[in-house]
């Protein structure tokens, strides 16, 4: 029987009454059997059973510490059955009768078997005393499970550092020991940090121009509220959520089929510009669809958890992946709001933190009535396996692409009447032409072929037979005049919900006990009873009693400002997590996230303008054996960009970025055969126009085939949340940066913006580029080096030789010389293949 948190947190235990009958529930016992089980039971107990089933360890969900707790049993249901040991699973598995087999060290002896039995018999005779232990589990001290703290900012002795509250926290704790922040960085390094931090793109040299003739007190301030206004700002912690959320293009397995989800992906962005509240932005994604009257918009963003894999193999267990992808919501939802690993406990209590595993399949009883892909739809499944889904069409649009599936199925009848009457044609001396495996099919009975067989057949006549082809280029001719209507995968509960039970070792075909939904008792408790839904989780997730979501949320956000979390295991906030670096610091932040109404937009502008973010980065040798990791923030941290804002900021600093927001996924140039690595073959067609120029988050990502030069810079691959990138240092992201298609072509343009764009001399297309590239001039010893350099490439490509038309590839302007704009072209693959233009810092 499940047990559960409710509005009081009283665990509730139902009467023995209701388990085991009246009788038994309150039978009085004999003083002679309760010596038996004193002197006989209660030692074979101790000595074989509870030192993991107690009231503390409580393995499998059982305890043995009582005989309340004996009676409401575990995970697989009562522990024993009152007169009748035959049917009591304690008695079934010291017996070793069944899979399960306790103790596992060994099969008690055979008069310690008779002995339980004959309690058993007995109807479990117990003090009286003792028969009713609480069967709360005891409180967890850990740091992360109490509720968040508003610490007063420390005193510091060099006050005249601080900006806000952060830096007295960060300060404190250096000068504890003994160590000095760093100087604030120059105006250019700050400007474009913030432009990378803020939006992922580099400044122009317009901006930093006018940034470092702005000499007003505030002029800082008022360029972090300038990017926080941006729509690129929406896009770059978008990409950041999108990691959280596992989003791609496909739904991955080794079918991996294309899925229209970009909607979601746009959501995403549009809410992050608008600054909704966190705790909105949290709930309509995971019960937007059960808010009274949800928007369009609030259905839309229920994608978050439809970004799970989807399996559409033939042949497999349909209920099997559904469950997986309940499964993953578990682990999802665990990871990103939580920092907890809750998928420990899908086979077992978990090991380490106070998670049993009927508390997983409690929390997993929230999201098993979502309406999705499930067995009971048997063929028709894997051909629905995208509901539900939420249209945007107008009604001329439905109306014509009725009329179009409707003249689609009229003509599909006709051919599958052709090859009917194609297939009575064939004389014998036909059938013995065809192919033997062909002959095997036509010797099967019409209406006993399966779904291989029958296009297996259509196969043959789609290669061999003119009639069948031209029957089937009018049915996919008329298919491709159909309107295409945008549509985005959203959630939806079932109208009845399912039943959820306790999976024994993690297996979804031995069901144990029942369970009803509900939240690990370590925390406090979800705000309804066994009818809890998606919706009481997604407010409990954001209850500001909630001691987790507002800490995991402030932690990962500085993660991404410093490379680290005040937490550095930020998917772990459990025992077995990294204890804060500055808790009071973290306490404070998560407070303040709170009581700012859960403004993103807030935190980020808190952080921005501290004196701890704006300081150099420049390496200091006195801190590098006493604090080597940078955890006490004396100093910035230098970070690689992303994967996709490495590809940004070179279609920004060649002028071919389109800055375009939104809209489906595109097609970037890739290397040949690239698409090709999965079990289906695809055809990667780069995208035309301007949407070859697209930022990178808009890249299509195929699961079983990602974008090279995505996984080359660690892109995560999207089947599972990510919470933080790796970043690695390989030879291949510089080859990438010289050599690939997409590169070259930024190279390429580049040189044509250089030559446009500067003055026409040497040195200041030099610094031009410079600029362009890196937000700053060049020192001396670089614009010699690169004058150098200049003037040997301009010395090789001179004179009669195609070299120049080879590395130059685009057309030139009526009547120019190839070698100006060859040797340029070689100039700017070295501003961007160099280490700090693809580095923060």
């Amino acid at each position: 029987m499940s047990g559960h948190w409710c509005k009081t947190r009283f665990w509730i235990i139902p009467v023995l009454g209701c388990l085991v009958g009246p009788s038994w529930g309150q039978k009085t016992f004999a003083p002679d059997q309760i010596d038996f089980y004193q002197t006989k039971v209660r030692p074979l107990l101790s000595g074989q059973c509870l030192m993991c089933h107690n009231n503390e360890k409580r393995t499998n969900g059982l305890s043995l510490e009582s005989r309340e707790a004996l009676l409401s049993g575990g995970n697989r249901g009562p522990a024993a059955e009152p007169g009748k040991p035959e049917s009591s699973r304690l008695i079934q598995a010291v017996e070793y009768g069944t899979d399960l087999k306790m103790p596992p060290t060994g099969k008690l002896g055979d008069e310690e078997i008779t002995t339980l039995k004959r309690w058993v018999k007995m109807g479990l005779p117990w003090p009286e005393s003792e028969s009713r232990q609480s069967a709360q589990p005891a409180a967890s001290k850990h740091w992360a499970f109490q509720r968040p703290q508003r610490f007063p900012e420390p005193k510091v002795r060099n006050s005249t550092w601080v900006r806000n509250p952060i830096d007295s926290f960060i300060l404190a704790r250096l000068e504890r020991e003994g160590f000095s922040p760093s100087p604030e960085a120059d105006k250019v390094t700050l400007i474009r940090r913030l432009c990378l931090d803020l939006l992922g793109l580099p400044p122009t040299p317009t901006e930093v121009e006018a940034f470092l003739s702005d000499t007003g007190p505030d002029a800082y301030e008022r360029l972090v509220e300038r990017l926080l206004a941006s729509p690129h700002y929406g896009e770059r912690w978008g990409r950041h959520w999108l990691d959280l959320a596992r989003y791609a293009d496909s739904n991955g397995y080794n079918i991996d089929d294309a899925r229209e989800i970009w909607m979601y992906r746009d959501w995403v962005i549009n809410a992050l510009n608008r600054d909704l509240p966190f705790d909105r932005f949290v709930t309509e994604q995971i019960a937007g669809d059960l808010l009274p009257n949800p928007t369009r918009e609030q259905l839309v963003a229920t994608g978050f958890h439809r970004n799970t894999l989807i399996n559409l193999e033939g042949g497999i267990d349909f209920e099997q992946y559904r469950v997986e992808a309940v499964v993953d919501r578990v682990d999802t939802t665990g990871a990103v709001f939580l920092g907890l690993t809750l998928g420990c406990a899908r086979c077992h209590d978990h090991k380490f933190d106070p998670i049993s595993q009927r508390e997983f399949y409690q929390f997993f009883a929230f999201f098993n009535s979502i309406d999705e892909l499930s067995a009971d739809k048997g063929e028709e499944g894997r051909k629905t396996a995208h509901e539900p889904t939420l249209e945007f069409g107008t009604p001329e649009d439905y109306v014509r692409r009725d009329a179009i599936r409707s003249q689609v199925v009229a003509l599909e009848k006709e051919l599958d009447e052709y090859a009917i009457q194609w297939e009575k044609s064939l004389s014998p001396e036909a059938r013995l032409k065809l192919r033997p495996d062909v002959q095997a099919i036509v010797e099967v009975p019409l209406d006993q072929r399966n779904t291989f067989q029958i296009d297996g057949l259509k196969g043959l006549l789609k290669e061999t037979d003119v009639g069948y082809k031209e029957r089937l280029d009018g049915i996919e001719a008329l298919k491709r005049v159909a309107p295409k209507i945008p549509s985005t995968m959203i959630m939806r509960e079932l109208p009845k919900p399912r039943e959820s039970y306790v999976y024994v070792k993690g297996d979804f075909l031995r069901k144990g006990v029942r369970v009803y939904p509900g939240v690990p008792a370590v925390l406090p408790g979800c705000r309804s009873d066994e009818n809890a839904n998606r919706l009481d989780l997604a407010r409990w997730l954001v209850d500001p009693a909630n001691p987790l979501t507002s800490r995991v949320t402030v932690n990962r956000i500085w993660q991404r400002y410093f490379g680290k979390g005040l937490v550095e295991t930020d998917n772990d906030f459990g025992t077995q997590g990294s204890p804060p670096s500055h808790p009071e610091l973290l306490d404070w932040l998560a407070t303040e996230f709170v009581g700012s109404g859960w403004s993103q937009k807030a935190m980020h502008r808190l952080i921005v303008t501290s004196a701890t973010y704006r300081q150099s980065s420049r390496h200091r040798p006195e801190l590098a054996a006493s604090d080597p990791g940078n955890r006490l923030l004396a100093r910035q941290s230098r970070l690689r960009l992303d994967a996709e804002v490495i590809r940004d900021v070179t279609l920004a600093s060649s002028g071919l970025f389109n800055e375009h927001i939104g809209g489906p996924s595109v097609f970037p140039p890739q290397p040949e055969g690239a698409s090709k690595l999965g079990q289906i073959q695809r055809e990667w067609i780069p995208s035309a126009g301007a949407d070859r120029y697209r930022r990178g988050m808009y890249t299509f990502f195929w699961r079983s085939a990602p974008h090279p030069g995505l996984m080359v810079f660690d892109a995560p691959d999207s089947t599972t949340t990510c919470t933080r990138r790796i970043r690695s240092n390989t030879p291949l992201q510089a080859l990438t940066l010289l050599n690939d298609q997409a590169f070259y072509e930024s190279a390429q343009e580049m040189a044509v913006r250089v030559l446009q764009e500067a003055p026409p001399n040497d040195s200041a297309r030099l610094a031009y580029a410079f600029q362009l590239c890196l937000a700053r001039l060049p020192q001396a010893s670089e614009q010699e080096r690169l004058r150098h350099y200049l003037a040997a490439q301009l010395q090789g490509f001179r004179g009669p030789s195609e070299e120049a038309g080879l590395i130059f590839q685009k057309q030139l302007p009526t009547g120019a010389d190839a070698s100006p704009y060859a040797a340029w072209t070689a100039v700017s693959r070295v501003l961007l293949n160099l280490d700090e233009f693809v580095t923060r810092e």
